[in-house]
């Protein structure tokens, strides 16, 4: 049998097999399986939908090439990207997931005394980096709002006139909080060029808030703006690692340095055009995470839960008692939610999934309620 034939034929057998599965959304036309049967995956902020159909046959196309190096398929990723920003191809430089991309960023920008401004709680990803680089950190809790403390990071960032590096996780994780975009360009319009912005968009797409915008339109004047960008949420490809950044020429070129050239593999920028090119895509995640989000937060009203605004697919909401033990409460009960996020320790965050799967939770928090856990 062919082997394209064989690989289509196997994923329909698949589909075919898994119908009696957690749930089926019928509007999308697929079921939805975790790996571990009777498991609800809810700790990595993972988009539950699936690549979309147009990706997942991108894929199986795409298997006769997985044997040749990706480079027409990374240029024409480039390309596809450069078109939607309104961009050239040097401002964009490709990554394993953006999360490479704030690695390059990271160790390209390092100095003797180099600062790294950050809020805290956020992704922890970013200070990890750091090491074995000279960067004296500077965490700065998040204000009242849990936003950005914008005016105590400028202070941290300019106070010393040596570089420093600001990283901006926007809408933040684990918070699924927002900075006004005003805030952010305002500082921007006004910091010395040797405080760099190093912004983190990983959840723009769920985000509908009419104060929130791209930083993208800062990189064709500002050499010190570097916007990363991921395939990991809305377009659900966690797994396959394809991520990107935007900043200006000069700075995509010195990213590049610290890259490998070939650091995209092929299978993740075929289905990763496909997605791009599906018009239904981002509506259809939102619409879906906006269903399954309402559900949860209706269950967290109910319960008179606090919990924080989210513009992501996610929610930090507050528990009782130890945060471990909640987590292996939810374990027993075949819960899998965030990991801890001091100092938010007090908070558990989780994930959105399928409206069903969500229905399912919101029936363990009340069982949480009347045993007095949450």
């Amino acid at each position: 049998m062919e082997r394209r034939t064989f690989l289509r034929t196997g994923l329909t057998l698949g589909a075919a097999s898994i119908g009696g599965g957690i749930g089926l959304l019928p509007e999308l036309g697929r079921a939805f399986t975790p790996r571990s049967a009777g498991t609800l995956r809810l700790s990595s902020n993972e988009n539950p939908l699936g690549l979309a159909p147009a990706a997942r046959r991108a894929v199986i196309d795409g298997i006769d090439e997985a044997n040749r190096y990706p480079g027409e398929a990374r240029a024409e990723m480039i390309e596809a990207l450069a078109e939607l920003h309104g961009v050239a191809r040097e401002n964009i430089a490709l990554g394993c997931g953006s999360t490479e991309v704030l690695q390059m960023a990271v160790q390209a920008l390092a100095t003797p005394d180099a600062r790294l401004v950050l809020a805290e709680p956020t992704y922890e990803d970013v200070p990890w980096y750091c090491e074995p680089f000279p960067y004296r950190l500077e965490p700065v809790p998040l204000d009242a709002r849990f936003a950005h403390d914008i005016g105590r990071m400028q202070e941290r960032a300019e106070s010393t006139g040596r570089r420093a590096l600001v990283y901006v996780c926007n809408p933040n994780n684990p918070t699924g909080t927002l900075t006004p975009s005003a805030e952010i360009d305002a500082w921007i319009e006004s910091a010395p060029e040797h405080v760099y912005f190093l912004v983190d968009e990983a959840y723009f797409e769920y985000c509908k808030d009419p104060g929130y915008w791209s930083c993208v339109k800062w990189i064709a004047r500002r050499p010190n703006v570097i916007v990363t960008r991921t395939f990991s949420k809305i377009f659900a490809m966690a797994g396959m690692r394809l991520g990107y950044g935007v900043a200006h020429p000069e700075t995509i070129a010195l990213l590049r340095r610290y890259i490998g050239r070939v650091n995209a593999n092929y299978l993740a920028l075929v289905a990763g055009l496909a997605s791009l090119r599906d018009p239904e895509l981002i509506p259809r995640g939102c619409d879906a995470n906006a269903r399954a989000m309402r559900i949860l937060c209706d269950c967290l009203d109910e319960l008179e839960v606090e919990y924080l605004p989210s513009h992501t697919n996610f929610v930090m909401h507050r528990i009782r008692g130890d945060l471990r033990t909640y987590r292996q409460r939810m374990s027993e009960h075949g819960v899998r939610v965030g990991r801890p996020f001091p100092p938010m320790l007090d908070h558990s965050r989780v994930s959105i999934g399928l409206p069903e799967e969500m229905e399912q939770f919101a029936d363990i928090l009340r069982t949480f309620r009347r045993n007095g856990w949450i």
